[in-house]
């Protein structure tokens, strides 16, 4: 179903995968649009076995483009060292394939809870209080990951070896 990586000498192994999905703090929703049209969004996430977790509006273009297909990617740069005398760029990236589900009452508090310990793991009392007061204003969505590939440039592939 998923096309296999076509480098596989680039192929992140899936701790490596894993840890970058843990340690980035931003990556790139892609859904199907409006009149088929891909729509990409950056946005703050969390991942927790093997699911990524993000909030948004309770409408618009992202809700209702996932309510029309909920089959997403989800692409994080994690690496992006351009370097000019080599004309090539350093990168490790992730792409993740899944569905996505809006959550509501237990699963919601969860997956807000986890967003909220990611950008604030300090701040216990604010985090409660910033999650009750917002909690009926926003839908949180899951990620539920059916594929994914971790990828690094060849040359940090080479220097690793």
């Amino acid at each position: 179903m998923f096309r296999e990586m076509r480098r596989k000498n680039q192929l992140l192994s899936i701790e490596e995968t894993i840890s970058i999905l843990e340690g980035e703090t931003s990556g790139t929703l892609a859904v199907l649009g409006d009149d088929g049209y891909p729509y990409a969004v950056p946005l703050s996430y969390v991942y927790k076995d093997s699911k990524i977790y993000f909030h948004c509006a309770k409408s618009g273009h992202k809700i209702e483009a996932i309510l029309n297909n909920n089959k997403v990617s989800f692409c994080i740069i994690a690496q992006d060292q351009i370097i000019p005398e080599e004309y090539t760029t350093y990168y490790r990236s992730v792409i993740a394939f899944g569905k996505a589900r809006l959550l509501e009452n237990e699963e919601k508090h969860y997956a807000i809870d986890l967003l909220a310990k990611k950008y604030s793991p300090q701040d216990e009392a604010g985090r409660a209080k910033e999650i009750e007061e917002s909690f009926n204003r926003v839908v949180m969505v899951e990620i539920a990951i059916e594929h994914m590939t971790g990828k690094a440039a060849r040359e940090l592939v080479r220097k690793e070896k």
